[in-house]
């Protein structure tokens, strides 16, 4: 078992995604996909939509995607993870393959691929640039590719700022002299800045609709946000939607997530 079999056999992402910090990031994401999902459905004349999730977890996108009748292929590299996206739904063709190689799954396919955990646990930009040309392959000309990250400032902020570790992360040489993160497979996440982000985009020859964070400020705010009336957190959910594509604050969030097309 690799160090991410045994990190999500003990991680529960549907808690976290559950919690009203990750229901923010879900609604907000799942809000572009709806978009798309429908001018795809109108521009195909009504044909059948089909939709690959890329490093699907337990299913929190895939599942609500297939239960609504889409046709939807979920891939997951992780047992656990399979087994349990399997028990939430008869609709899902399941497989268990890595991001970086989607054997046996064939070019040009789909119509929108999401690929919303695998740039967390890939720590190298050539990884990082195959299974962006794996979803590409396997997406129509036409169709869009969802790639989520997590970012670096937030990383920085959180975990070397607020919670004690910078003098660890310098010893350890975690930072860079522009205070970049540098992860490894044991650190479990990589972060990214905007410009990485960039430069993989440009690489793989995929055009950009547009570079969204379905968080903003969401997870600085977790306590705030547990105090929240339930029409103050539909309130702020709007709010979070009305600024999730303002370029100058998207390097701050948690999460970003690149929404591109295949020429």
């Amino acid at each position: 078992m690799n160090i991410i079999e045994e990190y999500y056999g003990k991680f529960n992402e549907d808690k976290r995604l559950d919690s009203r910090h990750g229901q923010i990031e879900y609604r907000v994401t799942m809000r572009y996909i709806d978009e798309r999902l429908k001018s795809l459905s109108k521009e195909r004349e009504n044909r059948d939509i089909s939709i690959i999730d890329i490093g699907a977890g337990t299913g929190r996108y895939a599942v609500p995607l297939a239960k609504r009748g889409y046709e939807v292929c979920a891939v997951e590299p992780v047992k656990h993870n399979l087994s349990r996206m399997k028990l939430k739904s008869d609709e899902l063709k399941c497989l268990k393959l890595d991001a970086r190689r989607l054997k046996g799954i064939e070019d040009d396919h789909y119509d929108i691929a999401i690929m919303l955990g695998p740039m967390y646990h890939l720590f190298t930009y050539e990884d990082k640039l195959k299974a962006l040309n794996e979803a590409k392959r396997v997406v129509k000309s036409g169709g869009y590719i969802y790639v989520g990250y997590c970012m670096n400032e937030y990383a920085f902020v959180t975990y070397a700022l607020n919670e004690g570790h910078l003098a660890e992360c310098i010893r350890d040489g975690r930072l860079d002299g522009d205070y970049h993160c540098i992860s490894e497979e044991k650190d479990i996440y990589d972060y990214v800045r905007v410009e990485d982000i960039d430069r993989l985009y440009k690489a793989s020859g995929l055009d950009r609709y547009m570079l969204i964070s379905p968080d903003g400020p969401t997870n600085y705010i977790r306590k705030t946000l547990k105090g929240l009336s339930d029409e103050e957190f539909e309130r702020y959910e709007e709010y979070v939607m009305s600024i999730s594509s303002r370029q100058e604050l998207i390097g701050a969030a948690a999460h970003t997530v690149d929404i591109l097309i295949k020429p």
